[in-house]
């Protein structure tokens, strides 16, 4: 059975689980896009209203590397309980129609 979420909440949720996934180390834009199916933009344009949450992500780029290598950290969760994100990912993802991580 579907479960039909607002598109408020399903912004949100979205919110909360990319910057999970970051978290865990799917930490850059064309591994969220791999792991989850998502639209590139989609996950551009999610990764930055993460601000938006008070949630501080940064890209750092790779030692070396060139043309933007790198990987997205969350140094700060804000208001927002990583903890909390944690226990619910499940529920999250399923609302979403998208993969958690083993």
């Amino acid at each position: 059975m579907s479960v039909t979420i607002s598109k408020t909440r399903s912004s949100f949720y979205r919110r909360l689980y990319v910057a999970w996934l970051i978290d865990q180390g799917i930490a850059s834009v064309p591994s969220i896009t791999a792991f989850t199916g998502m639209p590139r933009r989609t996950a551009q344009d999610t990764v930055a209203a993460l601000e938006e949450l008070d949630i501080q992500c940064a890209f750092e780029q790779r030692e070396g590397a060139r043309h933007q290598m790198g990987e997205y950290v969350i140094r700060d969760w804000g208001a927002i309980q990583r903890d909390w994100v944690s226990e619910h990912i499940e529920r999250i993802a399923a609302a979403l129609g998208y993969p958690v991580p083993e």
